[in-house]
């Protein structure tokens, strides 16, 4: 046995030999008592416990005296003062708000002993549902009772689809909580008028739950994804919104990829560019012009920062694709493979380059899965919007993976699929709840041929004031007389009036004229240029 256990015996030996001999003292002084005083055990224990308990009242009254004299005299009164004081305070304690204050102590907002002050809340019914307005307790803010929304609205017997919430701009302090009567969008609201959408500061997307027009500040330096499930309203929803930017934009320039082959046709006419394909190198193709426009725009912005000029002002110009995700999808070839991961790289690019130079894209995918949309293109986006999709794990590919663990978030499993174009809109760290505009045929047509008039005036208000075509201009303007969608270099050279004979020189020459950016192609009796390629340019230095 080590030294440190015989040590602890030999303190247990003496500890409980100790205890003995108290046991045989007592024993011995209540046996003394009862043979002295004749009394039987029951008695003898009684009394000796009745006078330890005499005795240690004793003791106190005489500690409490000596403090009161060695204190002095005038400390009398200081616990009555004390008195008064506490039934002063019990007097004036503010009255507590009984249904919020038992509601956000149970939803663990509050503490046990903080209220919600009754002179400092306010229900009242409106026509959505309840409106209620308070102040939370000194040293708590609205952002406590956000992240707790979803407990809350448990203990209102409602779900989190069922409040919504508002900032107060004069005090952090105060909440304003708005709890529905009926599930949101039951009832739809009416679209709105082209004077509202002009008014809106910014683009509106769709309504809130309480029939407010909601959006975005700017497509100026963002991006948009757009996911959900097949059927929810996401073709709707985009149109509304492109519809909006049509208004409340007027002049921009308008590329449209549509997957779907007839999701977005009705704004084929307005548009710079519109494709029906579900083919990843037409997909591939505009991107490529993009990405070029985006590096000569920022040409300009590096060479105006360093000069020392203002910054120049670009055309907007918004990218919105229809099934996005059946363009980076792979048949698992070698060639196929490539052709996914160089597509994937490129879109990342547009996506997260392109915002400073003004071209924005618009995502809208189907199939919200892991492997649909690349993840390194999905990051990008600093607006994402999911509709009705089937599981958590869904909704975290459309919003992000640490979503849930955002302030206050709405989880897509939830919504009503019934409820067709309703989605949860992610933007700056904040969820909103929104449905999407149903708009008529009649009134998109009418906005889509409005543009189109604006633009084709500016075209030849362009034609008349501007200067002699460009080289570009004078070889497109060709091949459309000749209804042909390449020319060879002798053609192009006879165009534009290069009379080299020498082959590689007259190359040399057209490439420089036309500019290095134009791709030039060789077709199995020549090489010359593609007219898609010669288009592109020249919207590029629109």
């Amino acid at each position: 046995m080590s030294k440190q256990g015989s040590s602890q015996s030999e303190d247990l030996y003496g500890q409980a030999a100790g205890a003995i001999g108290v046991l045989v003292i007592v024993f011995g002084v209540l046996a003394a008592i009862k043979d002295q005083l004749g009394l039987s055990w029951p008695a003898t224990v009684a009394l000796v416990a009745g006078l330890l308990v005499l005795l240690g009242y004793g003791a106190w009254r005489a500690r409490k005296a000596l403090a009161r004299f060695l204190a002095g005299p005038g400390t009398t009164a200081a616990p009555a003062a004390s008195a008064e004081a506490e039934e002063a305070d019990g007097e004036e304690r503010p009255a507590a708000h009984p249904e919020l204050t038992a509601a956000l102590g149970t939803a663990g907002i509050i503490g046990r002993d903080e209220i919600i002050r009754a002179e400092e809340a306010d229900i009242r019914k409106v026509p959505a549902g309840t409106k209620y307005e308070f102040l939370v307790p000194p040293g708590r803010t609205y952002d406590d009772v956000e992240k707790r929304l979803g407990t809350l609205a448990g203990v209102l017997g409602v779900t989190r689809l069922h409040l919504t919430m508002e900032r107060s701009r004069d005090t952090e302090r105060r909440v304003k909580l708005l709890k529905l009567d009926e599930p949101p969008f039951t009832r739809p609201f009416p679209a709105p008028t082209r004077k509202e959408i002009e008014a809106f500061s910014g683009v509106p997307i769709g309504h809130d739950v309480t029939g407010q027009l909601v959006g975005i500040e700017s497509f100026d330096k963002a991006s948009m994804l757009v996911a959900g499930m097949t059927q929810m309203g996401k073709t709707t929803l985009i149109n509304g919104l492109i519809t909006c930017l049509l208004i409340a934009y007027r002049d921009f320039d308008l590329y449209l990829l549509d997957g779907k082959f007839c999701g977005l046709t009705r704004f084929e006419k307005r548009a710079v560019r519109y494709e029906s394909s579900d083919d990843p190198e037409v997909f591939e193709s505009i991107v490529d012009e993009l990405n070029a426009r985006s590096d000569r725009r920022y040409k300009e912005i590096t060479e105006a920062v360093r000069n020392r000029r203002p910054a120049p002002e670009f055309k907007p110009v918004i990218f919105v694709v229809d099934e996005a995700a059946d363009f980076f999808a792979s048949d698992e070839s070698r060639e196929g493979k490539e052709q996914a991961r160089r597509i994937a790289e490129k879109t990342r690019s547009l996506v997260s380059k392109a915002l400073e130079s003004g071209i924005s894209t618009v995502l809208m995918t189907q199939r919200p899965s892991a492997n649909a949309i690349p993840v390194m293109v999905r990051d990008q986006f600093l607006y994402r919007m999911s509709l009705y999709v089937a599981s958590t794990g869904t909704a975290k590919v459309a919003l992000g993976d640490t979503y849930l663990d955002t302030v206050a978030p709405i989880n897509p499993a939830l919504l009503d699929p019934d409820i067709k174009g309703q989605g949860v809109l992610f933007a700056h760290g904040r969820s909103i709840l929104v449905r999407g505009f149903w708009f008529s045929d009649e009134f998109i047509w009418s906005v889509v041929d409005e543009g189109a008039a604006q633009v084709e005036e500016k075209k030849e208000a362009k034609t008349l004031t501007v200067a002699p075509l460009s080289p570009i201009e004078k070889v497109i303007g060709a091949m459309e007389r000749e209804g042909v969608d390449f020319m060879s270099l002798a053609g192009i050279a006879a165009v534009l009036g290069i009379e080299e004979t020498n082959a590689v020189k007259r190359s040399s020459l057209i490439a420089e004229t036309l500019g290095k950016e134009v791709p030039a192609h060789r077709t199995p009796k020549a090489r010359g240029y593609r007219l898609a390629d010669l288009q592109a340019a020249a919207r590029a230095a629109e």
